[in-house]
């Protein structure tokens, strides 16, 4: 065993030691071995490391960013104040039980993964989503509901022109499938039991009407449902929303 140095007596137990004024072999060695790693690290004393406390003093505000940040809309906000009821064009829209609602086909800002350009509509079918898109690399997404089997259209057209609190005409295969219809033939008036809801965007294509809109519905519970008869619909208050960011003419692809 060691002795202690003539002079020092042993601790008793509760005193503190008295640490040696000269470093440890040991102590030495780790150290040199910690310069070692951050050296091969290429963490040196230049570009930006401070020669006395070995501290990085690079701020990240220098880091390039990998995408723009989500930006802030003060139109998408908590579900409670999106789906809120609310007055439009003298009709009372009722609020929307939005906790019945997927939490995905609730409105909501997402990072872009369509590759089209700002502006441009997206539907995707098999998602139940239609996204638009922003500048900067974001979308606006917005659960819908979409037409039955056999009743679907895709490709890519555009908005042609848009309607609030549209008329709605049933076409006449439809009136031959439910006779009931018969009485909407001469168009049946824009309000809440409309099954265009809130607004219509009518979509052409080579200046053709495809016959196919993206509308609202009363019905928010057949978001993310097949269920009409081939057009895109978004609960009342997204329809809403959406056409008051379009222009009108916006490109549209249905895939």
């Amino acid at each position: 065993m060691r002795e202690l140095p003539q002079g020092l007596t042993p601790p008793r137990n509760g005193d503190a030691i008295e640490t040696d004024h000269h470093l440890s072999r040991r102590a030495i060695l780790s150290g040199a071995g910690a310069l070692a790693l951050l050296s091969a690290a290429g963490c040196s004393t230049s570009g930006g490391v401070l020669p006395a406390l070995e501290l990085d003093d690079v701020t990240t505000g220098s880091v390039r960013p990998i995408r723009p940040s989500i930006s802030v809309d003060k139109n998408i906000t908590s579900p409670g104040v999106m789906y809120a009821g609310l007055t439009d064009g003298g009709f009372n829209v009722p609020e929307v039980p939005y906790l019945k609602v997927k939490p995905e086909f609730r409105r909501q800002i997402v990072v872009d993964t369509t590759g089209e350009a700002p502006g441009t509509i997206v539907v995707h079918l098999k998602e139940r989503m239609l996204y638009l898109v922003q500048p900067g690399g974001d979308a606006i997404r917005y659960g819908v509901g979409i037409g039955k089997d056999g009743f679907r259209w895709s490709g890519r057209a555009n908005i042609q022109y848009g309607r609030e609190w549209p008329t709605w005409t049933p076409p006449p295969e439809m009136i031959a499938r439910k006779p009931e219809l018969v009485k909407w033939q001469a168009g049946q008036p824009g309000g809440l039991t409309n099954p265009l809801g809130a607004r219509a965007l009518y979509i052409y294509q080579d200046g053709k009407d495809t016959g196919y809109r993206i509308h609202g519905s009363p019905e928010w519970w057949s978001i993310g449902q097949a269920m009409s008869s081939g057009c895109v619909r978004l609960i009342n208050q997204d329809i809403i929303d959406l056409y008051s960011r379009v222009s009108k003419k916006n490109p549209v692809v249905v895939v």
